[in-house]
């Protein structure tokens, strides 16, 4: 009888840590990680560096691609609500498109934390943790002329209008540039980001203006697609091709001498840095900075040895 009540015993205590178990489980706490694309290696690193630091602090995470479509954006926010998360690190598809998500979110109680890209607005996102893409370009800009002489042709491929990051990168670059009247500019055309339209855009501006020296391109995917149009009009030894990034095809190609230079971000800081400032958002702390910014750092063949992709 005795070995029946502690069998019994036994097994209420077994069924009692199990639901125990059941519910720690099902009070885990979520952050969505919702990436402007991932049809760019940048961002894949971006979503996953931001998920593996909300992993560690001990939540569930699910990453959203957003693919550059601020509808199929607005469905992830839906989605990350209905679901119940507890937080959003968000890479945003539109400076100002991306705006009505964050506030949808927000009002129902779900903070964002903006990485790499922003928003147009001071009180939607908790808050923003940006690549300073206007000062990385200065320093783009201010190589690009002493390697050109400060004379010769060249073209500018921009990134998505929607972004800020494109804007901020062609109006550093341009703060320097401009004021050397042998740089000429002979066309200026958006890609969106995108290595495959970089080509056909640059195979396209190629053709209407062979007489070039150089290309300044808002990132580097873009840079790759106008290495790889310079390489098909056999023009790739002839001009040199800026990027800005950091990503590993880039970092190779400036140790091989077929890209110039690009500008280094860092997304492990930006996504590590959304994601503790989550953790802390949902431990109680209400008080952040509503823009921090993370420097950029120059990359050419001099110093391209301290860095690997992403980060030094």
């Amino acid at each position: 009888m005795k070995n029946l009540f502690f069998a019994s015993f036994c097994i209420l205590v077994l069924v009692a840590c199990n639901r125990s178990e059941k519910t720690q489980e099902n009070s885990k706490k979520k952050i969505a990680v919702i990436i402007s694309t991932l049809n760019n290696p940048w961002f894949v690193f971006l979503g996953e560096e931001a998920a593996s630091k909300a992993q560690e602090l001990g939540y569930e995470t699910k990453i959203f691609d957003s693919q550059n479509n601020t509808a199929l954006e607005a469905d992830h926010f839906d989605n990350a609500i209905v679901s119940g998360f507890d937080a959003i690190l968000f890479n945003p598809t539109d400076a100002d498109g991306s705006i009505v998500n964050v506030k949808r979110a927000k009002n129902a109680g779900i903070p964002v934390f903006c990485m790499d890209r922003e928003i147009n607005s001071s009180d939607a996102a908790t808050s923003q943790i940006l690549s300073d893409s206007y000062s990385g370009s200065v320093s783009i800009g201010a190589y690009f002329a002493k390697q050109l002489n400060k004379k010769g042709n060249y073209v500018e491929l921009l990134g998505l209008v929607g972004d800020n990051n494109t804007w901020a990168r062609s109006n550093g670059f341009h703060s320097v540039v401009d004021n050397y009247p042998g740089l000429k500019m002979v066309a200026q055309q958006n890609a969106d980001f995108d290595r495959s339209k970089a080509l056909e855009v640059m195979e396209s501006i190629i053709q209407a203006n062979p007489d070039i020296q150089a290309v300044f391109c808002g990132n580097d995917s873009m840079a790759m697609g106008a290495y790889q149009a310079l390489v098909g009009a056999g023009m790739a030894d002839s001009v040199k091709v800026f990027g800005f990034d950091g990503a590993d095809d880039v970092v190779d190609a400036i140790q091989e001498g077929k890209i110039a230079a690009t500008g280094m971000q860092f997304p492990k800081v930006m996504a590590e840095r959304a994601a503790i400032f989550a953790d802390q958002y949902i431990k109680g702390k209400r008080d952040f900075a509503q823009k921090i910014p993370v420097a950029v750092e120059l990359v050419t063949a001099k110093n391209v040895s301290n860095y690997a992709a992403y980060g030094e």
